[in-house]
């Protein structure tokens, strides 16, 4: 069933959990959006690795979707970031916030802003005072394990991610096409 007149409002997703597909999930909703002709800007903090299949497949695309990195190739660990961690996750906030406040965009994913907050490099009060200031329409996605419980009270949609099985614990590598 279509929206009528004044029925549209943005909602606030969360994909959170120790399983696979979160990001794939907000990529997912994302190449919706952009079928709908919606704009959609995605900001990845802690992510930097070169050579990612689903930014390496929207290059190639003419859709309607941006996507910015504010992360170092590696893991980030808790207690134990670089000052640059932080840097990066606290300008990926700030392009967040001008993004959100230029109306330019219909939809924004936040991925791993949920674990961005866990590790200590993003403040949550400060993180929620910009949520609170989300324009009506504006959709969001926010990803990441560790989901604060603020996220998940203020959310419209939550889906938690559960690890049944995974060839990570089988000493099986990271796959071309399938995490990379």
């Amino acid at each position: 069933m279509e929206n009528g007149p004044g029925d549209e409002r943005g909602l606030i997703i969360v994909h959170t959990g120790n399983g696979k597909g979160k990001t794939t999930a907000a990529f997912g909703l994302a190449l919706r959006a952009a079928g709908h002709g919606m704009r959609v800007l995605v900001l990845q903090f802690l992510k930097g690795q070169k050579g990612v299949g689903i930014i390496k497949a929207l290059s190639k695309t003419l859709l309607p979707i941006t996507v910015k990195r504010f992360g170092r190739a590696g893991f980030v660990r808790k207690g134990r970031h670089e000052p640059l961690d932080k840097i990066l996750a606290m300008r990926s906030l700030n392009v967040f916030r001008r993004a959100m406040e230029s109306g330019d965009y219909d939809l924004i994913v936040l991925d791993e802003i949920n674990v961005a907050i866990y590790l200590g490099l993003l403040e949550l009060a400060h993180v929620m005072e910009l949520l609170r200031e989300k324009p009506r329409r504006l959709h969001l996605v926010l990803t990441g394990r560790y989901a604060p419980q603020e996220f998940i009270d203020m959310a419209d949609v939550v889906t938690e991610m559960r690890e049944v099985k995974h060839h990570y614990s089988q000493g099986v590598q990271a796959q071309k096409g399938i995490e990379i």
